[in-house]
């Protein structure tokens, strides 16, 4: 349908962890898909090489760059490199996360500083230097991939994750008032349970809901969902499609929970 023809599109977090489809990856293939040309970023060369290779491979277009977006010069790095080849930035889709397990008692430091790092300092400056772009150039769209553990106990001990991913919320709130002006959007997605490589390769939580037995996991994450399934990656890539077509052109500062109603059941 060509719903983001013309416009240019930076991914962070374009990778996948593992084989699949983590919501990164098909957020950034389904973008291509819809017309934009693809600025991909991932850590991991040959994760964001493979993503790139599929959307050129069905006659898109994009561009792979490796950067760890937790790091400042990086991140301008990125940004720069996106301008060069494209000129303009017309959506960010902050896509980067971590989950480390442990409540506030157990987590240590250094576990709590990395976490927050990657899940909230990377969209911090990643906003920070696509924003002043944005202005400039007559507004974009803003995606940040927050959680519905940003706003529930989803059943797992991982409170560092929680909490990064609640700061986000609120960080889009404030930045989605504060440039509407510009028009630039800034919204959030909270995806709920999800099956993806992330998911799979977390011994953390394989751990925490069944002794490391990764298809009983799947099964006790099924069951947790008013749906009877849980999402897959296409779930996200859909609801960022939506927010960074012109189709969500009044709609800023929202958070769209993608769970399966899983956040609307009590106990």
């Amino acid at each position: 349908m060509e719903r983001l023809k013309d416009k240019i599109a930076m991914v962070v977090g374009a990778g996948s962890i593992g084989p699949g489809w983590g919501n990164g990856k098909a957020t950034a293939v389904t973008f291509a898909r819809e017309g934009a040309e693809v600025f991909c970023v991932d850590r991991n060369a040959a994760a964001v090489a493979e993503t790139v290779k599929i959307i050129t491979g069905e006659g898109g277009k994009a561009t792979a760059f490796t950067a760890d977006v937790s790091q400042a010069d990086q991140v301008e790095a990125m940004v720069a490199a996106c301008l060069k080849a494209y000129g303009r930035i017309d959506v960010l889709d902050n896509n980067v996360g971590i989950a480390e397990m442990g409540s506030v008692v157990e987590v240590n430091e250094a576990s709590w500083d990395h976490v927050f790092a990657v899940n909230l300092k990377s969209a911090y400056l990643a906003m920070k230097h696509v924003i002043p772009v944005m202005v400039r150039q007559g507004g974009g769209s803003i995606i940040n991939i927050s959680s519905i553990a940003s706003i529930r106990h989803v059943g797992i001990s991982y409170v560092s994750y929680g909490a990064s991913k609640a700061a986000m919320n609120q960080m889009t709130r404030t930045t989605a008032v504060e440039f509407a002006a510009g028009h630039v959007r800034v919204n959030a997605i909270l995806p709920g349970l999800m099956k993806t490589p992330m998911v799979e390769h977390s011994a953390g939580l394989a751990a925490s809901y069944a002794k490391g037995d990764v298809e009983a996991m799947w099964r006790a994450r099924d069951a947790q969902v008013p749906m009877g399934h849980m999402g897959e990656a296409w779930d996200v890539a859909n609801a960022a499609l939506y927010l960074a077509s012109d189709e969500s052109r009044y709609v800023t500062g929202i958070e769209l929970v993608v769970d399966g109603g899983l956040t609307c059941r009590a106990g």
